[in-house]
């Protein structure tokens, strides 16, 4: 377990918070799982639910102040045959919310936030804000960071879908499984988001795909058709957006494409990054120009990378060699 998961919950056990404590397990349970500690991971999810379960047998207490959307994701739907998490919680500490948007696209996100913090007044008048959401969009161009943005700034918990646990070899099993998870983010606020959400409504026309995989597309479609999510927000995410099923765009409330960063936002988000170190004296319109095509992604990376090498060379100052080396590094891969 890294040394920083450890303390923070120490911290947590002992200042009681049990919010952070039964967070801070789960992410426990998903790091061991991940590395391969499948019966530890296993073994300790079992003992938190008997804990849970002890718990909710005993003499209520006085009203918590943990906010009571949160309590209820503490117990999250699983597979009904291994038992597996079928959603991940994003702990909001861990959010990334600072996107370095075109304006069109700034604005549509500021619309989806504002309709939220508006949701009551529109009711009032009979309308209803924007809910489900598409995201679409080259890898690295901030889909992700999208969700996150909005999850931190509606204030909503992200439940992230694992799609590794919920496509199944079953027949039947994968639409299943996705009626389970609709139908408990249902139930609570919460933010739910479904990363390449391609790999679950892809077109019915493919000849090659086979019939179970249309089978879920239809289960897919009409679980958004019958979605009423309870104050809540659901985002979907794609880089394969010529893939998806044709009906599926209407589903959404919004359809927001997320573009590759122009020249404005390039030098933004390498000046941004590189903020917490020193730098010299450079040509940013050549720079720019050598990171043509290049997602936000990449743009990150490459500030990182120079900020790196000025630290490893010893000189604590970013030069023009160091971006330049770094922008070649990723060309090449």
């Amino acid at each position: 377990m890294k040394a920083e998961l450890l303390k923070r919950l120490f911290r947590a056990i002992a200042t009681s918070d049990q919010e952070a404590i039964d967070k801070l397990t789960y992410v426990v349970i998903e790091e061991e799982r991940s590395r391969g500690h499948t019966l530890l991971a296993d073994q300790l999810e079992n003992i938190t639910k008997k804990s849970q379960k002890e718990k909710s047998t005993k003499p209520s207490k006085p009203a918590s102040s943990v906010p009571e959307n949160l309590q209820a994701l503490t117990e999250l739907p699983t597979s009904k045959r291994f038992n597996l998490p079928l959603v991940t919680i994003i702990p909001r500490e861990k959010l990334r919310h600072q996107m370095v948007l075109p304006d069109n696209i700034e604005k549509r996100f500021c619309r989806i936030e504002r309709e939220y913090a508006a949701r009551d007044r529109l009711a009032h008048h009979g309308l209803r804000y924007r809910q489900k959401i598409l995201l679409y969009g080259p890898p690295g161009c901030g889909k992700t960071l999208g969700a996150e943005r909005l999850a931190w700034n509606t204030g909503l918990p992200l439940l992230k879908v694992r799609f590794d646990a919920m496509v199944s070899s079953f027949l039947g099993e994968t639409a299943s499984n996705l009626r389970l998870v609709f139908e408990d983010a249902s139930k609570n606020p919460c933010l739910l988001f479904l990363d390449e959400c391609d790999s679950i409504a892809k077109s019915r026309e493919d000849t090659q795909e086979v019939g179970e995989v249309k089978r879920v597309v239809n289960t897919f479609l009409q679980i958004l058709d019958e979605y009423e999510p309870s104050s809540g927000l659901l985002v979907a995410a794609t880089n394969l957006n010529k893939s998806l099923d044709t009906a599926l765009w209407r589903r959404f409330d919004d359809l927001i494409e997320v573009p590759k960063p122009g020249e404005n936002e390039l030098e933004f988000i390498l000046k941004q990054t590189l903020s917490a170190i020193e730098v010299g004296s450079i040509n940013w319109s050549t720079i720019i120009e050598q990171m043509k095509g290049f997602s936000a992604a990449q743009a990150v990376r490459v500030a990182q990378d120079a900020a790196k090498r000025a630290i490893l060379d010893r000189e604590g100052l970013v030069i023009q060699e160091h971006l330049e080396e770094a922008i070649a590094e990723i060309k090449v891969s």
